[in-house]
């Protein structure tokens, strides 16, 4: 593939960089759009890897017929097989007609099956069959029919630990991977890094008017040498804000490091093991950070609690009353309340004696998903992007938290 050709496709589907490895994964979607192999598209969330199945199928001779994308992640585990097969009349609640799924729609052309890895394991078995003979059956109907359909998938996941975990078929995994393409993280991309920053941030100077921002030397080494764990999606979110929010236009280290997340936390939480899928991580030292002042607070109200009881409350001695202050009795829950007379009014004041606790990773991960959810008024798939995870992780997280129960 010649410089000019590889040129010609970034111009065409505004894929900026020059990275060898960017460079080779285009080339790799290029070469494989002409078969009708199945190709798997892995990287982490936030790199651009819708745009390699819409390179795949525009060079190749399905690209006169239909392109459906399909986010696996933000359709609901009861209607997923419905939404992909089809459904007849009456075979569920609210299937009031029949209806075709995508991989009907799509005869003839291409489907790209987005977050392949979100896929109920039942749904994964009729996947299976299509990839291997062509076959399906709507929900609901015992007619098998044929369809004619080239699948890209991708992932953020790694499908491998998924097998061994038992949430992914091994069948399907090689059926899917003919074709791997990996897409580079932003950090391997150092070179680009500056180049999209400017694109990002010269599309927010003409969407509103306004002078372009720029970088001194200072803030490009920083920009450059970050670890961007959001990556291209992180990137753009940064540009846009300080072109919105900054009243200077020229940009130094100081003003850049304000929108940037620690970066050694960062890069503690991306070499985890957590499991908690790619959720903006940094977030938990803040959410921490409230709760021991919390804490604090509360061992300050036991503390004046106690000493304006003679600190008796846990001992076997009884409270000396006084005629401004007198204690008249314990309430059901004695460790939370108590029950005291200033002069002829009794006052039920709250004392919490319970010591607090140390939060664990669960208390923390159940806050995040809680203010994102409020933050966007319970929109679950407005919370899930700004969480960095699909909407059925976040339906997974809140079901497994309890959350779904706390909020009703």
């Amino acid at each position: 593939m010649t410089a000019n050709e590889l040129l010609t496709v970034k111009q065409r589907f505004g894929i900026i960089g020059n990275t060898d490895s960017l460079n080779s994964a285009i080339e790799v979607a290029m070469r494989v759009a002409p078969t009708d192999l199945s190709v798997l598209v892995t990287g982490e969330s936030g790199v651009g890897k819708e745009f390699f199945p819409q390179i795949i199928h525009a060079f190749s001779a399905r690209k006169h017929n239909k392109y459906i994308a399909v986010n696996c992640g933000a359709i609901p585990e009861g209607t997923i097989d419905s939404e992909l097969f089809g459904h007849e009349k009456g075979s569920f609640t609210g299937a009031i007609d029949s209806r075709k799924g995508y991989f009907e729609e799509a005869n003839g052309g291409t489907i790209f099956l987005d977050e392949v890895g979100e896929l109920p394991i039942s749904t994964q078995v009729r996947l299976l069959r299509v990839l291997q003979t062509g076959e399906y059956m709507r929900v609901g109907s015992a007619k098998v029919q044929k369809t004619n359909v080239r699948v890209v998938a991708a992932t953020n996941n790694d499908l491998l630990k998924a097998i061994n975990e038992g949430r992914f078929r091994e069948d399907l995994y090689y059926r899917l991977n003919t074709v791997p393409i990996s897409v580079p993280p932003l950090r391997e991309r150092k070179g680009d890094i500056y180049l999209l920053f400017r694109k990002f941030a010269s599309d927010v100077a003409v969407q509103y008017n306004m002078p372009a921002i720029t970088l001194d030397q200072g803030a490009r080494v920083l920009l450059e040498n970050y670890h961007w764990r959001g990556n291209i999606r992180q990137l753009k979110n940064v540009a846009e804000q300080i072109s919105a929010i900054e009243q200077s236009r020229d940009i130094s280290s100081d003003i850049l490091r304000r929108y940037l997340p620690d970066e050694e936390y960062s890069l503690r939480a991306m070499n985890s093991e957590s499991s908690y899928d790619n959720m903006a991580t940094e977030r938990e030292l803040l959410y921490k950070i409230l709760f021991d002042m919390r804490n604090d607070i509360n061992d300050l109200k036991r503390m004046m609690s106690e000493a304006m009881r003679g600190g008796v409350q846990h001992s076997n001695s009884q409270p000396s009353p006084t005629p401004q202050h007198e204690v008249v009795g314990l309430l059901p829950d004695a460790t939370h309340r108590i029950a005291t007379r200033e002069d002829d009014d009794i006052v039920i004041e709250v004392v919490d004696d319970i010591p607090p606790r140390e939060m664990t990773k669960d208390d923390m991960q159940r806050e995040q998903i809680i203010q994102a959810l409020q933050r966007h008024n319970y929109r679950r798939k407005d919370a899930a992007r700004e969480l960095f995870i699909s909407e059925r992780t976040l339906y997974r997280r809140m079901k497994a938290l309890g959350i779904d129960d706390e909020i009703k």
